[in-house]
């Protein structure tokens, strides 16, 4: 059993038993919450077909299944997002404390380290999440890709490698990363410039998410009087009036929802670094933000 998984009910269908295990395993490979639900909408029909007697080992069974799914939904989007319109955000997450608590799982779902996964072939991402975010052992991950163990040992290495020559490196831990935030957002919120830019570092780069639907900064922002006085411009808009910056745990980390009459507009992730705000994601894609929106939000990453 991963840290991820609770104990199950007394003859609870392995499906529900799992579903955290599933639900996980699909987001990290899609990065979508809408995406991985429909995955795990057509594992549960095939799940349902099944001759329960025929499988000996339920879990392998069903990993098997979402990971495949999910690698065919991946290979299909890969294509779609060589076209989107602007940077490509994951979509946000709002996850549960026992998730948040866990600093190795919570780096696996945070948003920096799902930028960089976009960068991986789907295979490599596969591996990648089975073995560094479920300890799924080299021997496991072969027979669910139904590949040799010693093919998947060098993708697994291969992948690390990619994903630890990109991945940013975040020294804050939970309370300083919260401090930081909280800080942020009031300045924000107060639309002082000066305190904004205080928080960033002199290497800060802003991404936002607006899908085509809405305005974003086509090209990442660098620089803190850059990201600065964007991000105040954008919240000083006649259309951002009312509009708040409410604190939340988004993908295991302190982040922040940009509200208005309690509909979440977007969301803020932040990298901190030495006490300084260093990467800024913001998702306003409000196509990526169903899950947010619906009350308390998908919490099984």
């Amino acid at each position: 059993m991963t840290g991820t998984e609770r104990a199950p009910d007394a003859g609870e269908d392995p499906f529900v038993e799992h579903r955290r295990l599933l639900f996980g395993t699909a987001y990290r490979m899609l990065g979508s919450v809408a995406d991985t639900e429909d995955v795990l909408q057509d594992a549960w029909l095939a799940w349902r077909g099944v001759d329960r007697e025929e499988v000996r080992n339920p879990r392998a069974y069903l990993v098997r299944a979402v990971t495949n799914l999910a690698l065919n939904r991946l290979t299909s989007a890969r294509a779609v997002r060589e076209r989107y319109v602007g940077p490509w955000l994951p979509e946000p997450l709002l996850t549960s404390p026992d998730v948040a608590e866990d600093a190795e799982l919570a780096d696996t779902v945070s948003t920096a380290l799902l930028v960089v996964l976009e960068t991986l072939a789907p295979v490599e991402r596969a591996v990648f999440v089975l073995r560094e975010a479920f300890a799924f052992s080299h021997a496991e991950i072969a027979q669910v890709l139904d590949r040799p163990e010693p093919t998947v040992r060098q993708i697994a290495h291969r992948a690390r490698r990619h994903v630890d020559a990109r991945r940013p490196r975040y020294d804050a831990g939970p309370e300083r990363h919260h401090e930081v935030t909280e800080r942020f957002r009031a300045a924000c919120a107060g639309g002082d410039l000066n305190r904004v830019m205080e928080l960033l570092a002199p290497d800060v780069v802003a991404w936002s998410d607006g899908g085509g639907k809405v305005t974003a900064a086509r090209r990442p922002l660098s620089g803190p009087d850059h990201v600065a006085r964007w991000l105040l411009g954008v919240l000083a808009k006649p259309t951002s009036a009312d509009t708040t910056l409410e604190p939340a745990v988004v993908n295991a980390e302190p982040g922040l929802l940009i509200t208005l009459g309690g509909r979440t507009l977007g969301t803020m992730s932040l990298g901190v670094t030495q006490g300084l705000v260093h990467h800024v994601h913001i998702q306003l894609n409000p196509d990526k933000l169903l899950g947010v929106q619906r009350a308390g939000g998908p919490a099984t990453a």
